[in-house]
């Protein structure tokens, strides 16, 4: 018994179509009519909200078709086992190096033609897809954004959820070129790498991800000192007089304060106190009638 079998079983018996099921997931009727043959994988139920929708529709125990899942996706991975994996697609390829730095996307194709699929390639192309992921899950349940994501491919609001629900239960293993024109292509801005520390910066699309960026690091490093902990600190410490009052957030504030290489008296940490104590320096927020 698997995911497919139960979904029909429960329609019959309730006396319901694919159409009503789609709409009851929020998916396109397209979607479940290859969900239901088999001619497409059940997705994993951590990457998806789609059973608890469809378990409440179905009328079954919650988290039902969720475990059942589970069940079928590590028989089906037992059964792949020992298989090598394939490489990536060459469209998928493309499109990293494209959103790659134009100073170093000779250099990295170079490495990634060298090596193909190799760590370099698994390692890029890996981050990408956990950072689009990672927007993906906050934004399944916004409306307006996927709206706004499915505007942008010229697909329907239904259409994009399933392109969303299947990108979050792909892998680097699997990943498609489809996948990347309908979701990567469009999140990621672009990607910068430094081979000597494996310093990872990942900028996001300024339109449907505020542009945020995303910095992984892969390098060895010895504890950092407090920033600004120089002999002007210390004596601002030391002395009662100038510090006896400050808080352990305060302290920990000043303890982080950039200096830029030089070196504050202990007046200068007693005046960023004050400063930091000061109502005007900083605005209030405008109490809503």
């Amino acid at each position: 018994m698997d995911v497919p079998f139960v979904i029909r079983h429960r329609l019959e018996e309730l006396g319901l179509g694919q159409r009503d099921l789609a709409r009851a997931a929020q998916v396109t009727e397209s979607y479940i009519s290859q969900l239901l043959p088999r001619a497409k994988a059940p997705p994993a139920p951590n990457r998806t909200d789609i059973y608890d929708r469809m378990d409440k529709f179905l009328r079954l125990p919650r988290g039902e078709l969720a475990k059942l899942a589970a069940l079928q996706r590590k028989e089906e991975l037992k059964r792949e086992l020992g298989d090598e994996a394939p490489p990536l697609f060459q469209d998928v390829r493309e499109l990293v190096l494209r959103k790659c730095q134009p100073d170093k996307a000779r250099h990295i194709r170079a490495i990634f033609e060298t090596r193909p699929f190799g760590e370099l390639e698994r390692l890029v192309t890996q981050k990408l897809l956990d950072v689009a992921k990672e927007v993906a899950r906050q934004e399944l349940d916004n409306k307006y954004w996927l709206r706004m994501v499915a505007q942008l491919d010229g697909r329907s609001y239904q259409e994009m959820r399933v392109v969303v629900l299947e990108f979050l239960d792909t892998d680097l293993f699997h990943v498609s070129a489809d996948n990347c024109v309908a979701f990567l292509n469009p999140l990621i801005e672009s990607w910068d790498i430094d081979l000597a520390t494996f310093r990872l910066d990942i900028a996001l699309s300024q339109r449907v991800a505020a542009g945020r960026v995303k910095r992984f690091e892969f390098v060895e490093r010895e504890p950092e000192p407090p920033r600004g902990a120089g002999s002007g600190l210390k004596k601002f410490l030391q002395d009662a007089a100038l510090s006896g009052t400050a808080t352990e957030e305060e302290l920990a504030f000043l303890k982080r304060l950039r200096v830029n290489g030089k070196q504050p008296t202990a007046l200068y940490y007693y005046r960023e106190l004050q400063n930091l104590r000061d109502p005007l320096h900083f605005r209030t927020a405008k109490k809503s009638p």
